[in-house]
């Protein structure tokens, strides 16, 4: 069995039913959950935007929100200001360019302020089921650990790696697990090694 396959077996195992955290109801929501979800935890976004999409229940109600309103509403998950006007920037060119509707189209998603090409992987992987690796830390540091990446790559490579590495019917659901692995199992702190069916082929681990 290759080494990707041996770890896809394991996470399998660990998440056979793996899903995005963060909370949403309608497909902007996750698109501005996961603009917010920069530098915090999505525990942390989970908190706030049920508060703010409560009383901004729609685009044009967003895009005319308060900024100073938005910005007490962000505060708690950090960058607050830039985020604030992400939303509202966000909420506008959905409502007025894109007729409300969040695109399975990279070009189209990275029009959108606030969004780079990780936030535009997590949305067409989580709702449109897309062929997509989103690199965050999580995925970053367990596919340097597992030696899926060198620990000189970036995530543009990293992500190249992934896909040539993983089949492409696999790659969403390969997305959720390599972040949950990170993120519960094999954090940056702490890892918990000694229970890991993978800790033979980990760099890590061999470093002690």
């Amino acid at each position: 069995m290759s080494k990707i396959n041996h770890i896809l077996k394991y996470l399998d195992e660990l998440y056979p039913n793996p899903k995005c955290e963060l909370n949403y109801n309608e497909d902007y929501e996750l698109l501005i959950a996961v603009v917010l979800s920069a530098q915090t935890t999505d525990k942390k976004v989970n908190k706030v935007t049920p508060i703010l999409f409560s009383k901004y229940p729609s685009l044009k109600a967003l895009k005319e929100a308060n900024i100073e309103d938005l910005y007490e509403m962000l505060r708690p998950i950090g960058m607050y200001h830039k985020k604030a006007h992400f939303v509202k920037e966000i909420a506008r060119e959905l409502d007025e360019r894109y007729n409300g509707k969040v695109s399975n189209d990279r070009k189209a998603l990275e029009s959108l302020s606030g969004v780079g090409r990780k936030t535009a992987n997590v949305v067409m992987a989580v709702l449109f089921n897309g062929p997509y690796i989103a690199v965050d830390t999580h995925v970053s540091r367990v596919s340097k650990r597992l030696g899926l990446a060198k620990e000189e790559d970036n995530v543009l490579q990293i992500e190249k790696k992934l896909m040539r590495l993983i089949e492409e019917q696999k790659l969403a659901k390969a997305h959720y697990q390599l972040v949950l692995f990170g993120r519960y199992h094999c954090k940056a702190m702490k890892p918990n090694c000694d229970n890991c069916k993978i800790s033979n082929i980990c760099k890590y681990k061999k470093k002690g």
